[in-house]
């Protein structure tokens, strides 16, 4: 169990909760094209071991790091060719994942996802972080995205990550009110227009944010659904949801590249 991460639950509970999220054949093929150089590392702290997925651009000099959070579905293909996106857009992507392992019951997931501890959570994602700044080919400077149950845990590392660059939260619920008084970078939200119980969270968002003096920028596209920047580039993705995948793609590397 020594080597069951937070990350390794929620892909277990993907596969007994929605297996069809596992699988994107059409990402697994972009990827295979991938001119980049992709591998994956056991990153070690403590007695736990987390799987990452690395991949790096090709470029002259030094590049920041993405810190890529999945959805509550795991390490699915569909992360992996992003995190090869991002490398392509000129930053070296790290995508923990914890153990790609499909052994567990449901019973086991759900009784494991109960006890787990958010402190842990943030050893983990601290020290894939740190890994990656200390790469030879890393500039030092740090960014986090995370999507659905990623897109919380992105904002509340960023109540964790002092030397962050800026937090991007994709259709992610905030952290406690209290934690955002830590918050140093500015935090990026993207959400969609057909996603009440997230959306809901914005305006108290909003409001908490600007009490502690912290800089938070939300957008919503409108007609898009949960999880858009998967399902927007799926064979049958609808047109709200392709659209709300290119303008937030375009948005956020024009503020990563800031």
């Amino acid at each position: 169990m020594k080597r069951l991460t937070l990350f390794s639950l929620f892909v277990l509970s993907s596969l007994l909760a929605a297996p069809f999220a596992r699988t994107q054949d059409w990402a697994k093929a972009a990827l295979a094209k991938s001119p980049r150089h992709g591998e994956w590392v056991t990153v070690k702290h403590g007695d736990r071991a987390v799987e990452t997925f690395v991949v790096y651009p090709e470029s002259k000099s030094k590049t920041p790091v993405v810190l890529l959070i999945h959805e509550i579905f795991g390490m699915t293909d569909w992360v992996q060719d992003l995190a090869d996106q991002v490398a392509a857009a000129g930053y070296i992507a790290v995508a923990p994942d914890g153990g790609r392992t499909n052994s567990f019951t449901e019973d086991a997931v759900r009784e494991a996802i109960g006890k787990l501890n958010p402190d842990q959570i943030t050893a983990d994602l601290n020290a894939v972080a740190d890994f990656a700044l200390k790469l030879p080919a890393s500039s030092g400077k740090l960014f986090v995205a995370g999507f659905c149950w990623g897109g919380s845990q992105a904002f509340r590392f960023a109540t964790n990550r002092p030397d962050l660059a800026a937090g991007f939260v994709f259709y992610g619920g905030p952290p406690d009110k209290d934690a955002m008084a830590r918050i140093k970078a500015p935090v990026y939200g993207f959400y969609a227009g057909n996603d009440v119980r997230i959306d809901a969270t914005i305006p108290d968002t909003v409001t908490a944010m600007k009490a502690a003096g912290k800089a938070y920028d939300p957008i919503t596209y409108e007609g898009a659904g949960h999880g858009f920047m998967r399902a927007g580039e799926a064979p049958d993705a609808t047109d709200a949801n392709k659209k709300a995948r290119a303008d937030a793609w375009a948005r956020w590397k024009s503020l990563l590249g800031k």
